[in-house]
């Protein structure tokens, strides 16, 4: 199977734009990707994308040039940017095209989202227990993997104290101000045990991945990044996920298990082997359980983990270096691309204040969508 190259990455920061649309935003992304790249418009000839509130992805057109290119609109929640990656990686594979792109942006209202049960195939029951809400979801969740696993709540105020100490250290993160451990520990509560900078909030921004054969890359990038493996799975009956009306007698693994070991498999490695982690943390409780579900640990072990360092940038476990969700906020249809962006950004070694030490060669990204949707990829420096 052709290896792929990505050799175009743009962002368009996360945060509030006021007075710039989403789409907007998206065509900056593309544009800096192109740029980066050293590539036309004109030259791409297949793109996949998405956005959950921002307009359908292939608008984009509109800003950047008709040029009559196959461009497919992509939804599938958080894990929409992911999706399009893999989506983008099979395309140039089949030979459907030589240059291909992968973007997302997005645009929400301030405040939750507000998903409707009808949406999801679900009863108005499930709305009128506020499990719509999913904040209150993931707390549930939560409380449930802490209380099975022994896990002590410090641990979900570690992780958010990495992410804010981390996303200090990114120019183009939302939130850069370090907190400490007492003000995340004594912030309002939200959902217990999640309080209220322990969750991430919906955003704005865009970004976008130009990609190639590998064997064609050196033509357009001194520092092409090669995808070892870019995996999307959905849910088996019996995984406990977002918008699951009940729970199965016997418990199933979770989608980021079977994406997470699909990766694995197509990339010859193993969760020893990697370098740089990107991991979905829409709340610090989903990154504890990430942590587990992508085999960097086992189940429980996450508290001496977070307590001893190892997931800090300059552990052995370097995990959301940018600050992840929490830092940057999630504009839904771009954050599975902000990850592999930022995994690309530590892969060429151009990092700055939060480059992980060393010379790191494998780079894993993981992104996690509603109603039970994950993306896995993996990330090599040639």
């Amino acid at each position: 199977m052709e290896d792929i190259a990505i050799i175009g990455i743009g962002m368009h920061s996360f945060g509030r734009t006021d007075g710039l649309s989403g789409q907007a935003q998206g065509a900056f992304a593309v544009r800096e990707a192109l740029r980066d790249a050293g590539v036309k418009w004109e030259q791409v000839g297949v793109a996949y994308g998405g956005s959950q509130d921002a307009g359908n992805a292939d608008a984009l057109a509109n800003h950047l040039g008709l040029t009559g290119i196959p461009f497919v609109n992509v939804a599938n929640g958080c894990a929409t940017g992911g999706s399009a990656l893999a989506s983008v990686v099979s395309a140039i594979r089949s030979g459907m095209a030589e240059i291909g792109l992968a973007v997302g942006f997005d645009k929400h209202p301030r405040g939750a989202f507000n998903p409707q049960p009808a949406d999801w195939g679900l009863e108005d029951w499930y709305g009128e227990t506020g499990l719509m809400l999913t904040t209150q979801f993931f707390a549930l969740k939560t409380q449930r993997y802490l209380h099975e696993h022994g896990i002590a709540e410090e641990s979900l105020v570690h992780v958010a104290q990495r992410a804010f100490r981390n996303g200090a250290l990114t120019p183009h993160a939302w939130r850069r101000r370090e907190l400490s451990f007492e003000e995340i520990a004594e912030s309002m509560a939200v959902n217990l045990p999640l309080r209220k900078y322990m969750f991430c909030n919906p955003a704005e921004g865009g970004a976008a991945l130009v990609l190639c054969r590998a064997s064609q890359a050196h033509k357009y990038s001194d520092t092409p990044i090669i995808v070892r493996a870019a995996v999307m799975r959905t849910r088996h009956h019996g995984s406990f996920e977002v918008f699951s009306p009940g729970l199965a007698a016997r418990q199933a693994p979770a989608p980021t298990v079977t994406a997470s070991r699909a990766a694995y498999e197509s990339a010859g490695v193993g969760p020893e082997d990697i370098d740089v982690i990107q991991l979905q943390d829409t709340d610090s409780g989903s990154e504890l359980i990430h942590l587990a579900e992508n085999g960097f640990c086992e189940h429980g072990e996450q508290g001496l983990l977070l307590r001893s360092g190892a997931t800090d940038i300059a552990g052995r476990l370097p995990v959301n270096t940018d600050g992840g969700c929490l830092a940057n906020g999630e504009p839904v249809g771009a954050s599975g691309l902000r990850q592999v962006i930022e995994v690309c950004t530590q892969l060429r070694r151009q990092a700055g204040a939060r480059q992980v030490p060393g010379a790191p060669r494998l780079g894993y990204t993981h992104v996690y969508g509603a109603p039970g949707v994950s993306a896995v990829t993996i990330l090599e420096a040639p």
